[in-house]
């Protein structure tokens, strides 16, 4: 079966695993059990997160989790193969997939940059991706107004850095474009300062973070049956070669899609394949 990875969170059951009857243990030890459960589950593909969720007191000591992988396939791989077995602990646990049991909508989440790579980096083969940018440009936002003077405007005045880049998958014959803007405020126009060129580095860097997302979020990738990979691109709009601040302000808005907060999931949301298992209440 054809299996689609988007560059998003993923939210789906079929790429939670649920697991229980964890051991228990004092901070440290969960620590290391968690550390543990990366170890074992990451075997079967790449991971999003691994969450690990105390029993509350009725249910007794020891741990539940979530394990969340970016694929479908390499869930149901880790599924049997983990299930009623040992892995690192003296008793077997359980595994299984997750399904929810609430109606629940969400929109699409962007994972980061360093994400994207990470994900790009486990699915192709080294160098099989790059980027290139293709504008690197900072951006003024001082506002003249009659009634301020100058120290007013300049404490008002940020640093802002647009960036427009392509990833580029050569062996696929694609190329994703992406735009993303950056801003640092400033305190002082100290010119030459140690500060400022600090400042001018990092948001430089946010801004190609951000422009690497974007161009990540039009590709979605396809794993085929036979084991090869594909790759499809979504595109909403081309990037253009904006040439004035008012065409790049312009770009920004129809291009730059702020990236979501990490999605928060409790137990609670999962109901299992085993109807007449329920998790305990959380504490």
């Amino acid at each position: 079966m054809v299996q689609l990875v988007p560059f998003a969170v993923p939210i789906e059951g079929d790429k939670t695993l649920l697991v229980w009857e964890l051991s228990s243990g004092p901070t440290p030890e969960a620590l290391h059990l968690k550390h543990s459960l990366f170890t074992v589950f990451s075997q079967f593909g790449l991971l999003y997160s691994v969450q690990l969720f105390p029993n509350a007191a009725v249910g007794g000591p020891g741990f539940s989790a979530i394990i969340k992988f970016y694929s479908a396939r390499d869930a149901h791989r880790a599924q049997k193969p983990c299930d009623q077995k040992q892995l690192f602990h003296t008793s077997p646990v359980k595994v299984r997939l997750g399904t929810r049991h609430k109606v629940v909508h969400h929109n699409t989440l962007a994972v980061n940059s360093s994400r994207c790579q990470e994900l790009a980096n486990y699915i192709f083969v080294f160098h099989e991706w790059s980027k290139r940018i293709i504008k690197l440009q900072y951006l003024s936002n001082l506002e003249e107004r009659e009634n301020e003077d100058i120290v007013t405007q300049l404490q008002k005045q940020s640093l802002k850095v647009f960036c427009a880049l392509e990833v580029v998958l050569p062996s696929h014959e694609c190329w994703s474009p992406g735009v993303g803007m950056a801003e640092e405020p400033l305190d002082k126009l100290e010119e030459g300062s140690l500060l400022l060129f600090m400042k001018r580095k990092i948001t430089q860097k946010l801004a190609i973070q951000k422009a690497m997302t974007d161009a990540f979020q039009k590709l979605l990738i396809v794993l085929l049956e036979s084991g090869k990979t594909a790759v499809a691109y979504r595109p909403c709009e081309e990037v253009t070669d904006a040439r004035t601040e008012e065409e790049l302000q312009d770009l920004i808005q129809f291009s730059c899609q702020p990236c979501g907060q990490r999605e928060q999931e409790c137990l609670s949301d999962f109901s299992f394949e085993e109807e007449e298992f329920r998790l305990p209440e959380l504490a």
